[in-house]
């Protein structure tokens, strides 16, 4: 009865040890994971290689691990909650990526944090704007080699449209019709080396004619000087003396003007008055000429008598 007894107070005595144990190793594990601090990040792409447990790395250094991976309402985003020690400086500026591998497990791997920074932390106004389900959030954006995983569908069915659009370039018919391209090249190519001389010499009489040319060029330039300074040292003083006498000549004809519209009134007068008198004149002149000159030729034909007596009769004589 006694021994019964013992075993029972053993037992129970390391039941209760026991039970002490768990609570305690309870409670280091609350008080540990107490001193964590939770971020959820929303992936808007493939999470494949992440899983419960995976680690988080900040600036390659292990910091804590994946709390939990759930859809949102919204399918284009994937969130993952993370857990990370109280000392990890997950600042303002901080983002998160995933690091795959081709072993197939990633990781999430902070970086971007900035000395100095405010800490994220949820908004004390609208805090479910910032932090919907309770906890910071860090942005995400997409690494090197996962953004590389991630378009690897896309850029094999590029690289397979260029292969068949190259089969369809390198077909037999293109085939021919680039062998003949070729072949005239090379044709092309031969002749052009049998011209060789000849584009050598042609080339050369190039060369002398730009040459020509350029000095045809600067002879026109020194005959456009020797012109310029001809004009202003020849034609622009006789153009000056042409343009002052042009001007005298003006100022006479002006002059003359005047003359003429003083002179006007006595014209008038002339020509309405004395030009008539002037014509009775000349015709009374004319007719006294007139008588002069018979008086003259009757001097000439008879003498002073035939102009101061009768004229003579002729001679008769009887005929026999």
């Amino acid at each position: 009865m006694e021994t019964r007894s013992n075993h029972v107070l053993v037992g129970s005595v390391v039941l209760i040890l026991i039970a002490v144990m768990a609570l305690f190793l309870v409670w280091i594990a609350r008080w540990g994971a107490g001193s964590d601090k939770e971020y959820d990040i929303f992936f808007k792409q493939s999470v494949d290689g992440l899983a419960k447990g995976s680690a988080v790395l900040f600036s390659g250094v292990p910091s804590g691990q994946i709390k939990e991976i759930a859809l949102t309402p919204d399918p284009q985003f994937v969130r993952v909650r993370i857990s990370v020690g109280r000392d990890t400086p997950i600042l303002v500026g901080t983002t998160a990526t995933i690091q795959g591998s081709f072993t197939g497990t990633s990781t999430i791997q902070l970086d971007g944090a900035q000395k100095g920074a405010p800490p994220i932390v949820c908004p004390e106004q609208n805090p479910l704007a910032d932090c919907p389900n309770g906890v910071p959030t860090i942005p995400a954006k997409q690494g090197g080699l996962g953004a590389l995983l991630n378009s690897a569908p896309k850029l094999l069915e590029r690289i397979s449209t260029l292969t068949e659009r190259l089969n369809e370039v390198l077909s037999d018919k293109n085939k021919a019709s680039i062998t003949g391209i070729l072949a005239n090249t090379d044709r092309l190519t031969g002749a052009l080396a049998d011209r060789g001389p000849e584009i050598a010499a042609t080339l050369a009489e190039t060369r002398v004619a730009v040459q020509q040319a350029g000095e045809a060029a600067k002879q026109i330039g020194t005959l456009a000087s020797s012109t310029n300074s001809m004009i202003n040292e020849d034609i622009r003083p006789q153009t000056k003396h042409l343009g002052e006498t042009i001007a005298s000549a003006k100022k006479s004809m002006d002059t003359l003007s005047e003359v003429l519209e003083q002179a006007k009134p006595g014209v008038q007068s002339f020509s309405k008055q004395t030009l008539p008198e002037v014509g009775a004149l000349v015709h009374d002149l004319r007719e006294m000429s007139q008588a002069l000159t018979g008086v003259a030729e009757r001097l000439d034909r008879g003498g002073a008598g035939s102009v101061l007596g009768q004229p003579r009769l002729p001679d008769y004589k009887a005929s026999k």
